[in-house]
């Protein structure tokens, strides 16, 4: 997603078998899109197929939307409330829920991976050749050299997706590097029809097609996996090579957002399903809901198709939401999925602001136009009248004759950024300083503006504001510094980035890992400028955005090549080889720090750390997971059979004993003590690790135990054999909940690292304090 998108429609699911049937009679009730979990086990013999039955027991064949048999079993199809609520009561209906609509999670990374060309991963994997990323988002523009498949092998034999044909987009579009794309737009037209925010795709500004109109895709898709291209920059900025992280893989693509209107439920859900059927390897998925609000996994489509593709063994990357820094603001959270947060990276775009009182403040910018030269401008910050939307510079709030000809200060939030700058061009201003609020803090993305602008963070803001109060004739010019290679320190948590604890099932630290996210450069689309607004004409080959969208691909391509070199490996083994490794440093050998704060990143904003892909490679140690460990996770938070079928297809029954949710075999262990408890309470957690090293190896663990908290592991030492390849171990945490001494996210945080001499495989700890319900 680019960050900060404005509010997405509340993730409110409706589980009708719990509801009244409304009074309402049928012919007064809207038509509205529903999912139905069908328990397929129980289809009558005399139907030849799934489809024969649902259309002649549950609803008529023009209006089912798709039909699911792969991630999912059931259909999607437009019904009234009634329907929808009678079908719940269907024996063979295991639940119904309404569709909703989910939002985007808006070139020297690969090198700040621990990607350097030749040598490590890159050379081992043959670059991932071998292996599919299928990429859910807003499509591709095929014709970027980014997507060239100059010099690569046959496409793998067991590819068996298609090149969907559509407006402006033929079978000629795909190619060895491109080997298939869809489009599923079925929901969102059957939203578009029924009253409501939902209006009919623009065909004037969008393509019924695989083809990307917004450019979302076209950047997540060849962060991931684009080929190497010499010359790239975005108008001058970043200039070099670029390249995605895994540059030999293949890319399926999936269309299931749509420009200016979102991406329904029912479409991501048929994407997943087709996905796993064509065979792809790794899926990159950059949606989610936002706000920290999330539905029960049984809910939750991306969660659903997500455990039918990990289960069969397809690695699920996504991204952990730009509603930072916010506690529990992070989405997707299901324990199958890799939830990826943001880092900035050791490159950036410094513009500077200098006041008419010699005043020199750093901020950013991506403006590529006529610079200002030097020369200096009258200054105003409409928002000194008190005026809110004035000092947000929305559209229509500017007085002409007060912004005319000068700089003008704008406040952050409530519209997008470079849509400020329109409105300030509109009024006759000649330039704006972009100010941070609060909750921003210092963390800045650059925009390639339409007009010479610079962004600050709120410290400097504030700055300018004073001059501006205290100064009768306040003046300012703006100087652009282009690219800057080097920033120390690097990597920063960026301010955006969703923050845990995770909001759903504490017991499980969300995110997974942080990657990077901020001022990324990857090809783009031609039916856009590089600000996304229809007022912008510009031609641009590449972009540069920033968001939890960005980090996303990173992982899914770092997968890709981890999966190459280590075939046998499940996505659980390499989530844990990617987790095990990750940086916790940046490039001052100093411990990460929070870019909105400025003090050192905990677990929840980080998870277990920073991608570094050459020591995932040979993480020594896995923690691997099985499809009976989710479903041992899923009774163990008590969902019930019925619930848990929505989401493993086939039936289940959970243990009379509960199984405890934090002994999920996870790389990372949340303890959550209870408050009420007198005196110290101890918590033990069972971990079983996996080595993939040498056969000979002996492991010695190490503690940074949390403050306040004893941390005891048994056995001290785990020794690996040829013939004894797991081991396992029981950590107990001690602590006096009365003694705790917690950080304003009400928890502390310290580490377990098991280590051969070789490897080092550490695993975040954090403990916090619960009410039990």
């Amino acid at each position: 997603m680019a960050p900060f998108p404005s509010h997405p429609i509340p993730l409110l699911f409706l589980l009708f078998s719990f509801l009244p049937l409304l009074s309402l009679s049928a012919v007064d009730q809207p038509y509205k899109t529903y999912i139905v979990r069908i328990d397929s086990q129980s289809k009558p013999s005399i139907f030849p197929t799934h489809y024969h039955w649902y259309t002649t027991e549950f609803t008529d064949a023009p209006k089912i939307l798709h039909t699911y048999d792969t991630v999912f079993h059931g259909f999607s199809a437009t019904l009234t409330p009634d329907h929808a609520a009678t079908l719940s009561q269907h024996p063979s209906v295991l639940a119904v829920f309404e569709d909703q609509r989910q939002q985007l999670h808006t070139t020297r990374s690969p090198q700040f991976l621990g990607l350097r060309n030749q040598r490590g991963l890159w050379s081992d994997s043959d670059y991932g050749s071998d292996v599919i990323i299928g990429v859910l988002d807003t499509g591709i523009w095929p014709e970027r050299r980014s997507f060239s498949d100059v010099n690569l092998g046959a496409i793998p034999a067991r590819w068996k997706g298609i090149c969907e044909v559509g407006e402006r987009f033929s079978a000629r579009n795909c190619n060895k590097k491109l080997i298939g794309a869809r489009f599923f737009i079925k929901g969102h037209e059957a939203a578009s029809g029924s009253t409501g925010p939902i209006t009919p795709i623009n065909e004037t500004v969008e393509f019924k097609s695989p083809r990307d109109a917004d450019g979302h895709g076209t950047h997540t898709a060849s962060t991931a996996a684009g080929r190497h291209v010499f010359g790239a920059s975005m108008e001058g900025y970043a200039a070099g090579i670029a390249k995605g992280v895994a540059p030999k893989a293949r890319l399926a693509v999936y269309k299931v957002c749509w420009k200016n209107a979102g991406c329904f439920d029912s479409d991501i859900l048929a994407a997943f399903d087709a996905a796993v059927k064509d065979g792809v390897d790794v899926i990159s998925i950059s949606i989610g809901g936002g706000d920290g609000i999330s539905a029960p996994y049984y809910l939750d489509p991306i969660a659903i198709g997500a455990y039918g593709a990990a289960s069969r063994g397809v690695f699920v990357s996504s991204s952990a939401g730009n509603d930072g820094p916010n506690l529990m603001s992070v989405t997707n959270l299901a324990p199958w999925i890799v939830t990826v947060g943001a880092g900035t990276i050791d490159r950036n775009f410094p513009a500077e602001v200098v006041l008419g009182n010699g005043k020199r403040l750093s901020g950013v910018s991506l403006y590529a136009g006529l610079p200002l030269s030097g020369k200096m401008y009258p200054l105003v910050y409409p928002g000194k009248s008190g005026v809110l939307s004035a000092s947000l510079c929305m559209e229509n709030s500017l007085d002409p004759n007060m912004v005319k000809g000068k700089i003008v200060v704008c406040d952050r939030g409530s519209s997008a950024r470079v849509a400020k700058g329109l409105v300030v061009k509109k009024a006759g201003g000649v330039g704006m300083i972009l100010a941070n609020g609060i909750s921003n803090g210092e963390g800045l993305v650059g925009d390639a503006h339409l007009i010479p602008t610079c962004a600050l963070g709120s410290d400097e803001g504030d700055t300018v504001k004073a001059y501006v109060s205290a100064t009768s004739n306040p003046a300012a010019t703006i100087a652009f510094k282009g690219t800057v290679i080097g920033i120390k320190p690097a990597p920063v948590v960026a301010s955006f980035s969703g923050r845990g604890p995770n909001g759903l099932t504490p017991e499980i630290l969300k995110p997974d890992l942080i990657a990077p996210g901020v001022n990324i450069l990857a090809a783009w689309t031609d039916a856009v400028g590089p600000t996304g607004l229809d007022s912008d004409t510009r031609k641009t080959e590449f972009n540069i955005l920033s968001g939890t969208s960005m980090a996303c691909p990173h992982v899914s391509g770092a997968a890709a090549l981890l999966k190459s070199a280590h075939p046998d490996w499940s996505p659980a083994a390499i989530r844990s080889a990617m987790m095990t490794t990750a940086n916790t440093f940046n490039n001052l050998n100093q411990s990460m720090t929070d870019e909105a704060t400025g003090n050192v990143s905990s677990s929840y904003d980080l998870g277990a750390g920073h991608l570094n892909l050459d020591r995932a490679m040979d993480p020594g140690l896995v923690y691997d997971i099985t499809n009976n460990d989710y479903v041992n996770f899923l009774c163990g938070i008590g969902y019930g059979p019925r619930e848990i079928q929505v989401i493993t297809r086939s039936p289940v029954s959970c243990l009379e004993k509960k199984p405890l949710p934090e002994n999920l075999n996870y790389p990372s262990i949340a303890a959550l003590l209870p408050s009420s408890a007198k005196g110290a309470t101890s918590k033990a957690f069972i971990r079983t690790v996996t080595n993939v090293g040498q056969p000979d190896a002996v492991y010695r663990f190490t503690i940074q135990a949390p403050k306040g908290v004893t941390v005891t592991v048994k056995p001290p030492k785990l020794v690996f054999t040829e013939a004894v390849k797991k081991q396992s171990f029981i950590v107990t945490i001690t602590a006096n909940t009365r003694n705790l001494m917690p950080d304003d996210s009400g928890a502390v945080f310290g580490s377990l690292s098991w280590s051969d001499g070789k490897h080092v495989v550490r695993s975040p700890i954090l403990v916090t304090q619960i009410d039990p319900l």
